[in-house]
Parts: structure tokens; sequence; C-alpha cells
């Protein structure tokens, strides 16, 4: 390992962000975590809507913990043309600019991606959307839940009886994502021809992204799967079983080799390995509800420990169904060292790191949460504001 550790990526890099909810908060905080310099414009009145989703994080609301820590909080009024200029003005020496806003506000301010990179070739400008900036779903109000309906991700995911959304913001994050790469491809890009660009990003399209599995194996002949709630359409024994304590331990055997050794070193049935009735993954999936009584049968004589204790010796790929409290406490990442604690308005907070680790550089820069215009007087100084104009500003409600 180098004794001279690598600056993080982004230093130097300066985001100015417009942006509310998780899709853009979320996409800059990884450019935060990394070494960007992150001012988040937000209403004087309230700020960004997600601060008010719940108080669960000592006060504070547990999305805006989540997806805003080291960033600069600037209120300000971009309906007053005072309050746009001061933007455009961090704008101008900006080397990225990212916004969410409704479809349509961001062009009428003059902070969409296209005008933006006009008067500033150096700029990378991202426009993130629900459905695009063309088509007859451009001007539709997108939130998560009814993006994931749109893209297909509701059909496939719940049981036979119930479809449901995804139990995290699905579509949000998988925005924010494309918008991360697509900004890290922007600059590069920029390093060599010297120009920035637009990046555009729609929640439907990237959600519709990470439906490939379902959606090629329907487009392609075959028929669109049906939902299994945990177990595996095409693979037995894929599921979950109850164990002796009440716990739950979910095991996928993906081939008849390791179906011989669960019969024979978990199931206490070797005979099972060579029976024709479960010897084959197809004679399994075919006598699904057979071949899950067999497993359920011996799982349910095991605590969960025990059974996965067993399911390891055996090589059997396996996982305890967990809580939200048992991830918070999980050992792996307790052994690894992924935790660490964020300063905020309330107090220290705990935090993971991000997933990108960078052994030969510092660890990700993980800064406070900001509080509601914390930062507004720095910026307005740093843009030579003088003090009576600041005084001003503040008065007439267009700073806060």
């Amino acid at each position: 390992m180098s004794t001279h550790p690598q600056p993080l990526p982004l230093d130097g890099v300066t985001v100015v962000a417009v942006e509310q909810a998780v899709s853009a908060p979320f996409a800059t905080r990884q450019l935060a975590d990394l070494g960007a310099r992150v001012i988040k414009i937000e209403r004087p009145d309230g700020g960004d809507f997600a601060r008010g989703y719940d108080t669960a994080a000592r006060g504070l609301a547990s999305h805006f913990v989540w997806c805003n820590r080291g960033k600069e909080s600037l209120a300000v009024d971009l309906k007053d043309p005072r309050g746009l200029a001061l933007v455009r003005r961090l704008v101008a020496d900006a080397d990225v600019f990212v916004q969410n806003l409704a479809q349509g506000a961001a062009a009428r301010l003059g902070l969409d991606a296209a005008t933006l990179c006009a008067a500033h070739p150096r700029l990378v400008a991202v426009d993130i959307s629900g459905y695009g900036a063309g088509g007859p779903y451009a001007h539709k109000r997108a939130y998560d839940m009814l993006v994931q309906c749109e893209a297909g991700l509701v059909s496939v995911t719940g049981t036979a009886e119930q479809p449901v959304k995804a139990g995290v913001p699905a579509a949000d994050i998988a925005a924010a994502m494309y918008a991360f790469s697509g900004v890290l491809a922007a600059l590069l890009r920029r390093a060599a021809t010297g120009r920035g660009g637009p990046v555009e990003v729609s929640m439907l399209e990237s959600l519709a992204e990470w439906m490939g599995h379902p959606l090629h194996h329907g487009m392609h002949g075959g028929e669109a799967p049906v939902r299994t709630g945990v177990a595996h359409a095409v693979i037995a024994p894929y599921d979950a079983y109850g164990t002796a304590d009440g716990g739950q331990v979910l095991l996928s055997v993906q081939n008849d080799r390791e179906w011989r050794r669960l019969a024979e070193q978990v199931l206490g049935r070797p005979e099972l390995g060579e029976d024709p009735d479960f010897a084959t993954n197809t004679a399994r999936v075919a006598r699904r509800e057979k071949t899950d009584a067999v497993v359920a049968e011996a799982l349910a004589a095991l605590d969960t420990a025990e059974a996965l204790a067993r399911l390891d010796a055996a090589g059997i790929a396996c996982a305890r169904l967990n809580t939200v409290a048992d991830v918070a406490g999980h050992p792996q990442l307790s052994a690894r060292d992924r935790w660490r604690e964020v300063p905020s308005p309330a107090g220290p907070l705990r935090a993971l790191l991000p997933p990108i680790t960078l052994p030969d550089g510092p660890e990700a820069r993980m800064g406070a949460v900001p509080s509601l215009g914390e930062h507004t007087d720095l910026l307005l100084r740093e843009l030579g504001v003088p003090a009576e104009d600041r005084a001003a500003l503040r008065r007439e409600g267009v700073v806060a």
C-alpha cells in the first residue's frame, strides 16, 4: 500500500444542486462522500420537503439524514430575481449542477441542463425527471411508488396473491445512481475534451433497466415470471423456512450436487439425493410443495444458529431473514468497521460508510447533516455580497 495516500477522487469539484426528496439528493451525497463540495439550494420556507417526512432520527427526518450529509445548505427564494441571480453566480463557478424539480420548472428558471451548458461549456449539468423530457408522460407527477408500478417492478414483486412495491425507494435510488455515474463519466470526458455537457436521467428508464431479467425473459418468448414471495420461480428449494426458535432461514440449492449434500448433511435423508422425485431441479420444481415440505420439516427441528451452521458446513448458500434492527447490529458490518458517526443539528448520528472503498486513499468524507440555511451567510460572503446587502436579503425573505 502506498505510504502517500491519494486525495479523495472529487476533491476540488464543486456541485450546486437544486434538489428535493431522494433521487437528486442521494446522487449528490455520493459526490460529497467522494470529496466534492456540494451546495444544496433550499427554499427558505421549510427547505427540501424531505426535511418534514418524519422525526425518527433524533427529531430529524430519516430520509433527509440519509441523503444529505456532507452538504452546505443555502436557503434562497428562486422566485425572487435576486435569489435566482445568486444561484446563477454559484453555478458559473461550479463544475456540476444537479436538479430534480418538477418537469418544466427548471427551464422556467433557466436552470435546465441545456440552458446552463450553453452558457457554461465546462459545466456538467444533470436533469433528473420522472419520465424524461419528452413523450406523453413527460409532465406526469412521478413519485417512487408510481414509477415502480409503471416500470413493472410491482408486478413481479410479492406473492401470487398480492403484488407489492419494494420496501425501499427503488426508482429514486436507481435514478440517483445513474445520475451519479453519469456525472463521473461526464467529468472524465471533460478532462479529455475540456467540455462538460448535459446529462439526462429518468426514474422510469432507470428502473426499467433494472427490470432486465423479467423484461428480457418476457420480450424474447418466455412468460413474465410469476410472483413467488421470497421463493425462486424456477429453482427449488430456494425459499425461507421456519426454525425451532421462531427465526427464518433462506437457502438456495443451485445444482443437483448441492441437493445431494443438503439431503445428506442437513436433512439427514441421503436417499433423497438419488430419488427420481427430487434428484434433479426439474423434478424438484415440479414437486415444489413436496420439496419444500421435506426441507421445512428438517429445519423446523433446528434453531436458527444450528440450521445456518449446518448449511454453511454443507456448502449450501443460506442467510438469516433479518429485521431492520438485525441489520443495524449485523456482525459482518461491525467486523468490517463500517459504522461511523455523522454530526447533525440533533447531535451525532450513526451512519454506514459508503460501499465504495478506496484502500489507497483517505476514508470517505462523511460530513455533517446541515440545518436549513446553515451556510447561507458563508456562501453570500464568498460571493462578495456586502454585509448590508446580506442583511437586506435576510430581512426581505430572499434568503434565510
